[in-house]
């Protein structure tokens, strides 16, 4: 593995051509980027999470360069919106003549720039029911002071507070992979964290979604763990059919599942807005 400028490592001599492609297309690039580890730090209180104070300025810079920026995120794209101040970048880019996504919940939450009004499906049949279980499957698990988010579509247990946290969510997932199906739902693993939901919609579908609405000629997309999954099997499918793609990891000690399906690997949410200042610099220089 190569090291570049800003810490960008490129992982091998063809993402360096990769890279350089994806700038080639910039203009029609569409840049997806997950929102916890890679926008914004992973905090131990998701309620205390906040976009970096320099991803504002970024997304304002490279939406300048790029035809659409799409965050694609497992939080409710409201939160998203207030965490990040997203709605008022997306009032300067649709000023601009450019596009701003969120897509919350996975996918199936969605507001843009053109559109800024929240759009939201109803919870799923088998919440209520996953969510009165819930505390026996805690106990049980011997896990009852793990923090449970209900995010009004889903509902999301996190075990990053607790003494043994990887311990937690080890003994935790069986029993919610159970009760998960019990009531038709999915679950959904990530950095200390296992979310319920209904199936049908991931982060791939997003990322299907947004490229086919505004006629992407490129992808990047930068996640951060297992739900990043599902949108790189989808631009890696871009890629599969000719389009300039770039798949970047913003790694950390704790999750290293996209280190290997990754052209560009950044450590966290700094090394991602290096790559994206990069990114913007090269476009307007070529």
């Amino acid at each position: 593995m190569r090291d570049r400028v800003c810490g960008v490592r490129f992982t091998s001599p063809e993402a360096e051509q990769r890279y350089a492609a994806l700038v080639a297309a910039a203009g029609s690039t569409v840049v997806g980027l997950d929102f916890d580890g890679t926008l914004a730090p992973i905090v131990d209180d998701p309620d205390a999470a906040h976009i970096h104070p320099d991803a504002p300025e970024v997304l304002r810079d490279l939406a300048s360069v790029v035809r659409a920026v799409a965050v694609i995120t497992g939080r409710p794209a409201r939160t998203v919106l207030s965490l990040g101040g997203l709605d008022e970048v997306g009032r300067q880019v649709a000023t601009a003549g450019r596009q701003l996504f969120v897509f919350g919940q996975y996918g199936f939450e969605r507001w843009s720039s053109s559109r800024p009004r929240v759009v939201s499906p109803p919870p799923p049949p088998g919440l209520d029911g996953f969510r009165d279980e819930l505390p026996r499957v805690l106990r049980d698990a011997r896990a009852p002071g793990a923090h449970v988010e209900d995010k009004g579509l889903a509902i999301a247990v996190h075990t990053r507070r607790l003494h043994d946290a990887a311990g937690a969510f080890q003994r935790l997932e069986p029993g919610l992979r159970a009760l998960a199906e019990r009531h038709g739902l999915v679950i959904e693993p990530g950095r200390q964290v296992i979310e319920a939901r209904s199936p049908g919609m991931d982060k791939g579908t997003a990322v299907r979604v947004v490229a086919d609405e505004v006629g992407a000629g490129g992808f990047l997309f930068a996640g951060d763990d297992l739900g990043d999954l599902g949108a790189f099997d989808a631009v890696d499918d871009l890629r599969q059919h000719g389009m300039p793609a770039l798949l970047v990891c913003s790694a950390s000690d704790e999750e290293g599942v996209l280190v290997e399906r990754s052209d560009v690997v950044v450590h966290g949410p700094d090394g991602v807005l290096d790559l994206l200042r990069r990114l913007t610099s090269d476009a307007r220089s070529g």
